[in-house]
């Protein structure tokens, strides 16, 4: 019996796995990928807008030499493992082997979940951490071994050491428990363990982030006036079902409903309530708590999976409609069409097929190409860096003996990092800003299209150096860019390098 259970769970990990193996290797290298993995090749125990275990596994995939293909291999196990543990709660909430494959297909076919499965990010950790917390949970209420609190305390220790949002989702979880007889678990000593466990797990990033000042709640601030595209509570709850695929979304509600309606599961319904409204009143962006639709997903299948027993043809039937709708969105999240067959499938078929056309899925206020923002932060990476290289090589011996690139953004400075290492870069940017202006003194600065230095009449001579254009699909704010030579510094690099602070 318990190796029949498993069957469909490994069959779906191993063909998700495969899938993104395969599908996910292509563009290039993604702009917060890079910053990853440089950030985990001066490792920490915290930064200013992340904690430490993406950028670790980043960097380690990349001790070899430069490989996409490890890189992405990294959520690839991830979203097989989200794969795993959804098909795991389907069983745990009672449903067969057609319940099982359904769930793993509408995981695989959200939209969001495919994105986080696709390239390395703090969401690719909680696509199997959070649905595995919730699994531990619904056997610790059964009646299961409390000691599987050590268990869930590790996990939710790992999740938050991942990505921050992960406490909005433990601290909806401990909602749901006390607002329903099942915060009786929460009574054991193995609970406040289990709690103990995660709070020593993520202590050393806390104590990082006091010691700095919590750059990361000033980051957050940042984005709330002015970066991040804030959207009201109805178009909030629109794009929830846009982005786990409108077609496939009804399973979900559907799971919702089961979970608030079945007394012992209930916990979870009112979990799933807490987290939104908690991102509702935040102003998060709407892939924050997406990272809880696979337990959702679990409940509907599970439901369907009652409603039809007694009827194989519906079964088939839901089946194929599942399969058919996750693979038209495979495009959309997966790099697996050239970038002009990727533009010709979003101008033509998708946009026809939209039912929410006025509804934005844009989280910031950027000027996105046509191939969409993601892909577009897989574009010419090296191209730029090469530029860059050709212009600090152009300098008089002198001055590039004592020159320093400034980088707009750490996607613009982690590009440089990585692809050219010969290049001396700084930036204002996030962590970037903390790790200094280096030891050159900024004395000439090879400024990549910012007005930061402009400002105070910070330097005697200004001229350009060189400019950058592209042809490929890159964000607006990344093409047609001024290398500014910027010599004969006039005011105090300390103060130079506090104006240029940007938490965002």
């Amino acid at each position: 019996m318990m190796r029949r259970t498993y069957v469909v769970p490994w069959i779906a990990a191993l063909a998700i796995f495969l899938f993104h193996l395969a599908g996910n290797p292509h563009y290039g290298f993604f702009r917060d990928e890079l910053y990853f993995i440089i950030c985990g090749f001066r490792p920490q125990w915290g930064y200013v807008d992340q904690p430490p275990v993406v950028p670790l596994l980043a960097a380690f995939t990349q001790l070899g030499g430069h490989s996409l293909f490890l890189l992405r291999t990294v959520p690839a196990l991830c979203a097989a493992a989200g794969a795993f543990v959804t098909t795991l709660l389907a069983v745990e909430f009672g449903g067969g082997a057609f319940a099982q494959a359904l769930a793993a297909i509408a995981y695989f076919g959200a939209f969001v979940l495919l994105s986080f499965g696709t390239k390395v990010s703090p969401d690719e950790m909680g696509l199997w951490l959070w649905p595995l917390i919730a699994l531990w949970v619904v056997r610790i209420a059964r009646g299961a071994d409390p000691r599987w609190w050590l268990a869930a305390g590790a996990a939710a220790g790992i999740a938050l050491e991942s990505k921050y949002s992960a406490l909005f989702f433990l601290s909806a979880l401990l909602a749901g428990l006390l607002a329903t007889p099942e915060r009786r678990i929460l009574r054991s000593r193995w609970a406040a363990a289990g709690a103990g466990l995660a709070f020593s797990i993520v202590l050393p990033n806390f104590l990082w982030q006091a010691a700095h000042g919590f750059p990361m709640w000033e980051l957050l601030e940042a984005g709330q006036h002015g970066k991040n595209l804030i959207v009201g509570p109805l178009v909030y709850l629109v794009q929830e079902v846009v982005i786990t695929c409108p077609f496939l979304a009804p399973l979900w509600i559907i799971g919702l409903v089961r979970l608030l309606r079945a007394p012992r599961l209930r916990f979870l319904g009112i979990a799933y309530l807490v987290i939104i409204f908690e991102m509702i009143v935040l102003h998060g962006k709407h892939y924050y708590p997406a990272d809880i639709y696979p337990i959702l997903i679990a409940a509907g299948a599970v439901q369907v999976d009652a409603w039809t027993a007694r009827a194989r043809l519906v079964r088939v039937a839901v089946f194929a409609y599942a399969v058919a709708f996750a693979l038209v969105g495979v495009p959309l999240q997966v790099p697996v069409l050239s970038v002009t067959q990727e533009v010709a499938y979003q101008n033509s078929f998708l946009k026809r097929l939209n039912p929410f056309p006025g509804v934005t899925l844009k989280t910031e206020h950027d000027d996105a190409p046509e191939i969409g923002s993601d892909y577009a932060d897989m574009q010419g990476w090296p191209e730029f860096a090469g530029a860059v290289r050709d212009a600090y090589e152009a300098l008089p011996p002198g001055e590039r003996a004592q020159a320093v690139v400034f980088a707009l953004d750490y996607g613009q400075a982690s590009a440089l990092r990585f692809f050219a290492p010969d290049v001396p870069v700084i930036s204002g940017h996030n962590q970037y800003w903390l790790w200094g202006y280096g030891e050159n003194g900024g004395n000439v600065i090879l400024e990549l299209g910012g007005t930061c230095w402009q400002s105070d009449h910070a330097f005697a001579r200004r001229s350009v150096a060189a400019r950058y254009s592209t042809s490929l699909p890159v964000m607006s704010f990344e093409n047609n860019l001024t290398f500014m030579l910027c010599r004969d510094r006039l005011i105090p690099m300390r103060t130079l390098w506090d104006k240029s602070k940007n938490y965002s």
